[in-house]
């Protein structure tokens, strides 16, 4: 994605940040070369935006995931065109926005985030890039869900948590994928959660480090 708000430099640092990679699912590297993920983050931190690392998204603790992360959540959710798609703790929206590249004009996608000031910043943002009628962004806390727009056939939980919220698992449809980072505070598993009809698949993913749920401004994990 080109645009106004890119320059020789940030295409470069974009695929540089990209090779680095490694190996990656075509859909996921092509997402991740046109978003301008300098746009997601503080201009305080736009330095910082392309290297492999999380960038604070400010005072609160949230964090726009490392790149390698937000590629593993993406492969683990193996998405495809038209799905829908719930994250919950979207923080600045950057994953929304790769995952509306990949699944395209007739998915949809919602986001959940409980900080006020994320949720204005992400929405201007997404909207910006052209994203604003293909994501939605509501003020909430996340471990209830949005049972709303259920069900859905990818929920991404991008907040620690030590136990499955049973909500989240009750608003995915059969045959559908729930990835949450599992485990206490500092360290967690990614999971991936499938559903079917006689019974659910569990696969344990890498090791991960994300900052706890957020439930009415207390962590919740």
């Amino acid at each position: 994605m080109i645009g106004p708000w890119d320059t020789e430099q940030t295409v470069r640092d974009r695929e540089q940040m990209v090779r680095a990679l490694g190996t990656l699912d075509p859909r996921i590297a092509g997402a991740m070369r046109r978003m301008p993920r300098h746009r997601f983050v503080p201009a305080s931190e736009s330095a910082h935006a392309y290297f492999d690392e999380p960038v604070p998204l400010g005072p609160s603790g949230s964090t726009v995931s490392a790149p390698h992360m937000v590629a593993l959540q993406l492969a683990a959710l193996d998405l495809r065109a038209g799905v829908s798609l719930l994250e919950v703790g979207s923080g600045s929206g950057y994953l929304l926005a790769l995952a509306a590249e990949i699944i395209g004009p007739s998915g949809r996608l919602v986001g959940l985030e409980h900080e006020a000031s994320l949720v204005e910043r992400s929405r201007r943002v997404l909207a910006d890039l052209g994203f604003g009628a293909r994501v939605k962004i509501e003020e909430a806390d996340g471990w209830l869900g949005w049972p709303s727009g259920a069900p859905y056939d990818r929920i991404v939980v991008s907040a620690a948590t030590a136990r499955l919220q049973p909500q989240w698992r009750a608003q995915l449809r059969e045959g559908g994928r729930l990835v949450l980072p599992l485990g206490p505070p500092g360290v967690q598993r990614l999971l991936t959660v499938r559903a079917g009809p006689e019974g659910d698949r569990y696969e344990s993913g890498p090791a991960c480090q994300f900052v706890p749920l957020t439930v009415a401004g207390s962590p919740h994990i």
